[in-house]
């Protein structure tokens, strides 16, 4: 079996999540590797040793040069601030690494497709972990299969609570120079890359970002009306300021032959009605979906959506085939993103 030496940029929340899936995937899917997760990297040298001795990570370092100097590191996951995605990531594909980085994939379309330039001759990845969401990506089956029929309507939001804290009014994600933005990168980020996936491309849009704290440099909140290629209406909101939703990541999509529903916060229900019965039959159905971690009726968490996409990944590494999503996924997405800030100035829509 062949060994995959592994460092990993970051050590935040992301970090966690993203360790936790080097170690668990091998404990749920027969893949082709031996992970060894070789290198963690992270600003505190204090709370970099905890995190190793928790996790197992054999060496730890300040600076992230030394992932993509080192000459037996063969894949370099970036968990950072978004601001230091483009200059790691090309760094590393130019220095033939594998390149795993966290959404968004960059600051703007125009680092977006730098780095999609720089990684299209290297394996690379795009941490849209959501896309393994088995209700999500049974959803999107579905829709391939045209069970929906014509589509009319894709409603999507992703909602969050956290903006009005104090105690996070100076965490990197309220700093443009780190950030970039803030719903807009953070959370409309996925919803968009899920749009995209499961209702294809968008011809045009008009969005709106706002900030409701004062003095704030970054958006807490996103809005966006959207015209899709297959002739639907879309809808976007994404904001830190729905008090009363956690983590609400949530579409809606209508068509002439049904209709599907799904909310991260019940992340293992798929709502879905055929349009196709009887009217005295029809009625909205809650379908709790399997998964290949457990047994059916056996739900599953978040964490499970990053083992899923890392597994994924490696057996298409295995193969030699690209992955999805990649670098020119994320650009994609980032396209969209640099269109509603535009759009958010112009007060107009936008053909893309």
């Amino acid at each position: 079996m062949r060994e995959l030496r592994v460092a990993l940029l970051g050590q935040g929340f992301m970090g966690k999540a993203h360790s936790n899936a080097l170690r668990q995937v091998s404990h749920f899917f027969d893949i082709p590797f031996r992970i060894r997760c070789s290198l963690l990297c992270g600003r505190d040298q204090a709370s970099l040793d905890r995190m190793a001795a928790r996790w197992g990570w054999e060496e730890t370092t300040t600076d992230w040069r030394a992932a993509i100097d080192h000459g037996e590191i063969d894949a370099v996951d970036i968990c950072l601030p978004n601001h230091l995605h483009a200059e790691v990531a090309i760094a590393a594909a130019r220095a033939g690494k594998i390149v795993l980085c966290e959404k968004p994939l960059a600051m703007n379309f125009a680092e977006a497709e730098a780095m999609a330039e720089a990684a299209r001759n290297v394996p690379n990845l795009v941490w849209f972990n959501y896309r393994r969401v088995p209700a999500i990506a049974l959803a999107q089956r579905w829709l391939a299969e045209g069970k929906l029929g014509d589509i009319y309507h894709y409603r999507s939001t992703y909602l969050q609570q956290w903006g009005p804290d104090p105690s996070r009014a100076n965490v990197w994600r309220m700093d443009p120079s780190f950030a970039g933005s803030g719903a807009a990168g953070d959370l409309l980020s996925h919803a968009l890359d899920l749009a995209l996936w499961l209702n294809g491309p968008v011809e045009s849009l008009s969005g709106t970002l706002h900030a409701f704290t004062p003095g704030r440099k970054v958006d807490d909140a996103a809005l966006a009306l959207a015209r899709f290629k297959n002739g639907s209406l879309g809808s976007f909101e994404a904001t830190r300021f729905a008090i009363g939703c956690r983590n609400r990541n949530a579409f809606e999509i209508h068509g002439s032959k049904g209709m599907l529903g799904f909310n991260l916060e019940r992340l293992n229900h798929l709502h879905y009605l055929d349009a196709t019965e009887p009217d005295d039959r029809q009625g909205l159905r809650d379908i709790l979906v399997g998964s290949e971690f457990w047994k059916p009726g056996h739900i599953i968490g978040y964490e499970h959506t990053f083992i899923a996409t890392l597994a994924e990944f490696l057996f298409a590494l295995d193969r030699g085939e690209p992955f999805h999503p990649n670098f020119e996924d994320g650009a994609k997405v980032q396209r969209l993103l640099d269109a509603v800030a535009t759009t958010s100035e112009t007060r107009q829509w936008l053909e893309l």
